[in-house]
C-alpha cells in the first residue's frame, strides 16, 4: 500500500502543470554542502522529481534588492512569451541575506550570504567556504542528474544588473561547466561592472584610483570562489564558454544602483557602454566568440530585457 501511495503521489506531481506564482507554494529549499546550511529557490516544476518533458533550464539571478519574487515573475513571463513554460526548468534562487543593511526573513537553516558581495562569489556570513557560487554550482548538478530530467539539453545562466554582475564572475570562474554532462550557456544583462581579464580600461578618470584592478573589476587580490582558479584559467574559461551580453539600448542613466565608483567608471560611463567595451576587449585579446546583443528601447529594466522578442531565443534557444 505505501509502495502504490508513493507511485500515485509522484505520477501526480509529475503529471502537474507549471507552477506560476511567486508564493510558497513555488518554492523549494536546496541542500548545500550535504547540510544543514539550505537555500530558497522559486521554480515551476519540482527539482527532485522525474520529468521528461524538461528539455532546457533557464536559470535567473535577481538584482542588488534580492526581489527574487520579481525575477520569478519575469522569467515566468518570458517562458510564457516563448512557448516555454512546459519544457522550461525555471528557477530562480532567492540569494537572501540579514546581514548589514539587507533585512530579509531567514528560515531556519536558511543561508545568510554577504550584503555586498553575493553578487560576486562571496561566503556566506556563517561559513567562509560556502559561497554563492557553491550555490549555483548544487543548483547546475541537480540541474543535470538524469535521475530528474533525462531529457535536459541545455542550461541557460543569466542574471540582470546585480545579477549580472554575479553571471559574468560565475561564467570565468565556475569548475562545473565541462563536468555536467549538460551544455551551460551564460547571459550576462546589464550589470554595473565586470571583471576585467588585464589593467587595461577603455576609459580615463581624474580621480586617483588606486585599486582599479583589484576584484571584483579585476583579477587582483580576489576572494571567496574565484581565488580558487588561476588567472590564465580564468581567460581561458571566459574564453570558451558561450556567453551573451545583452545590454539595454537606453540604459545610459546612472539609475538602479549604478555604480559610480572610480574603478567602475574605468570601465565606462554607462552601463550600456561598460558592456559593449568588456565583450568587444574580450573577444578581441582572448579570441572569444561572445555576442553583444542590445535591446531596443530597454533601460535598467529586466521586464524590459527578458521579455523582448530578441531576447527570447537568448533565453529560450531550440538547440
Amino acid at each position: 500500500m505505501r509502495a502504490l501511495l508513493t507511485f500515485l503521489l509522484s505520477a501526480a506531481a509529475y503529471a502537474a502543470p507549471p507552477c506560476i506564482t511567486a508564493t510558497g507554494v513555488c518554492t523549494e529549499f536546496v541542500t548545500l554542502n550535504g547540510g544543514p546550511a539550505r537555500t530558497m529557490v522559486y521554480r515551476n516544476h519540482p527539482l527532485s522529481v522525474k520529468n521528461e518533458k524538461i528539455t532546457r533550464a533557464l536559470i535567473v539571478i535577481h538584482g542588488t534588492n534580492r526581489d527574487a519574487d520579481n525575477y520569478f515573475r519575469t522569467a515566468l513571463a518570458a517562458a510564457f512569451l516563448a512557448g516555454a513554460l512546459e519544457d522550461t526548468e525555471v528557477i530562480v534562487p532567492h540569494i537572501a541575506s540579514a546581514a548589514g543593511s539587507c533585512k530579509d526573513s531567514l528560515a531556519p537553516d536558511e543561508v545568510s550570504w554577504n550584503c555586498a558581495s553575493w553578487r560576486t562569489g562571496g561566503a556566506s556570513m556563517a561559513d567562509d567556504k560556502l559561497t554563492t557560487f557553491d550555490m549555483a554550482d548544487e543548483i547546475l548538478r541537480k540541474l543535470a542528474r538524469k535521475d530528474a530530467f533525462p531529457n535536459l539539453k541545455l542550461i541557460v545562466v543569466s542574471g540582470h544588473s546585480a545579477g549580472g554582475q554575479f553571471v559574468n564572475r560565475y561564467e570565468m570562474s565556475n569548475r562545473v561547466h565541462e563536468t555536467l554532462g549538460v551544455p551551460v550557456r551564460y547571459v550576462v544583462a546589464n550589470p554595473s561592472s565586470y571583471a576585467w581579464i588585464d589593467s587595461t580600461r577603455p576609459a580615463t578618470v581624474t580621480d586617483p584610483c588606486p585599486h582599479y584592478n583589484r576584484w571584483p573589476y579585476g583579477f587582483e587580490n580576489r576572494s571567496g570562489y574565484a581565488a580558487r582558479v588561476s588567472d590564465e584559467d580564468l581567460k581561458k574559461q571566459l574564453a570558451a564558454r558561450p556567453t551573451t551580453y545583452l545590454l539595454g539600448e537606453i540604459d545610459i542613466l546612472p539609475l538602479g544602483g549604478f555604480d559610480q565608483s572610480c574603478s567602475a567608471m574605468r570601465q565606462g560611463p554607462t552601463r550600456l557602454a561598460r558592456g559593449q567595451a568588456f565583450g568587444k576587449y574580450v573577444d578581441e585579446k582572448l579570441g572569444a566568440r561572445h555576442e553583444i546583443v542590445v535591446v531596443p528601447l530597454c533601460g535598467h529594466n529586466a521586464r524590459c530585457m527578458f521579455t523582448a522578442e530578441i531576447a527570447l531565443p537568448l533565453l529560450f534557444p531550440k538547440e
